[in-house]
């Protein structure tokens, strides 16, 4: 029976040091680490390993739920795993123990606070764009794609589509907007 841990902040901004303390305090033999956004489990290779290498007997340790998984479907999904390998899961910061009812329970309890807080903080980051939208202060990203470019090379080089979009690196369906754009301004 191995201790495997498993550390994750959203940001490469973000200290992974005080989760990777207190999973080698827990005993973890092994520890992955990783700055990637738990909303989802796409992109997170160092997660994706861990799984794939557990082995029954083996107990998965987090610091907390929410480093794991960020939503109950998540949640859920990483749970069959585990449990599909014959693991366990354990978190340093949390009563949770996956081998009886009440404990698996608790998971689930924690799995929706998890989410739920995720979705607060997506509600006021909403709530702030309006408000700055509205005073005329949030502008969104700037445009990646030079559109003057795009119909200089269509009016004065003549290149279609395709070309264009090659030698700008971008997309095709990016390049007919633009110049669909144009048309419809009369530019």
């Amino acid at each position: 029976m191995a201790k495997i841990g498993y550390a994750r902040v959203s940001t490469t901004g973000q200290d992974l040091s005080l989760q990777v303390e207190a999973l080698r305090a827990a005993g973890c033999d092994v520890i992955r680490q990783e700055k990637v956004s738990g909303t989802s489990t796409e992109g997170r290779a160092e997660l994706a390993t861990v799984l794939d290498f557990l082995n029954a007997g083996d107990v998965l340790t987090v610091t907390r739920i929410d480093r794991l998984a960020r939503s109950i479907a998540d949640l859920a999904i990483i749970m069959r795993r585990i449990e599909a390998k014959g693991a366990g899961l354990a978190c340093t910061e949390q009563p949770v123990d996956t081998s009886n009812a009440a404990g698996k329970a608790f998971l689930g309890m924690l799995g929706v606070f998890a989410e739920f807080e995720t979705n607060i903080r997506r509600e006021r980051q909403m709530e702030g764009i309006a408000k700055a939208k509205g005073e005329g202060r949030y502008k969104g990203r700037r445009p990646s794609i030079d559109t003057a470019e795009v119909r200089r090379l269509k009016a004065e080089a003549g290149l279609g589509a395709t070309e264009i979009a090659k030698r700008l690196g971008i997309g095709r369906a990016s390049v007919y907007r633009i110049l669909r754009e144009a048309e419809e301004v009369g530019a």
